[in-house]
């Protein structure tokens, strides 16, 4: 007889804590939910028009760039 799901379940859990796991829930966006698009391009849009507005993020993208590149070369 096979074993029963739960008991299935509970195992694999107590594996997973026996490794130095624990189980944490994580709440995301409803990405299926009436005006989630929408509201991904408003953010986008008031994202864009910061960014167009600040001179310096281009001179920190540029060195954090120039760091990576370094790094892979290294």
């Amino acid at each position: 007889m096979p074993t029963p799901i739960g008991q299935r379940v509970q195992k694999r859990r107590d594996a997973l804590r026996a490794a130095g796991l624990r189980p944490v829930q994580i709440w995301v966006p409803d990405t299926r939910r009436a005006g989630f698009a929408e509201e991904c391009r408003r953010q986008a849009r008031v994202t864009a028009a910061a960014d167009a507005h600040d001179p310096d993020l281009d001179i920190l993208l540029d060195a954090a760039l120039s760091d990576i590149e370094d790094e892979a070369g290294a």
